[in-house]
């Protein structure tokens, strides 16, 4: 933890924040379709993914750019 000045936030921050999340939430969705595809429950395991996807590309994200 620096004891400077925060750097400034900028819009490519903010749009790679973003795509990542969004992958993150994508990926995470997919994994939970496929896996629900072998068991026969692909909508409810890609609901699931989906949401759970959420949750981690938040921490992914807030850990990535905590300096800003």
């Amino acid at each position: 933890m620096s004891n400077g000045p925060r750097p400034r936030l900028t819009g490519r921050d903010v749009a790679g924040a973003g795509m990542l999340m969004l992958s993150v939430n994508l990926t995470c969705a997919g994994i939970g379709a496929g896996v629900g595809a072998l068991v026969g429950a692909a909508v409810p395991l890609f609901l699931l993914g989906f949401f759970v996807g959420f949750f981690l590309g938040i921490y992914v994200v807030a850990r990535r750019f905590r300096d800003i």
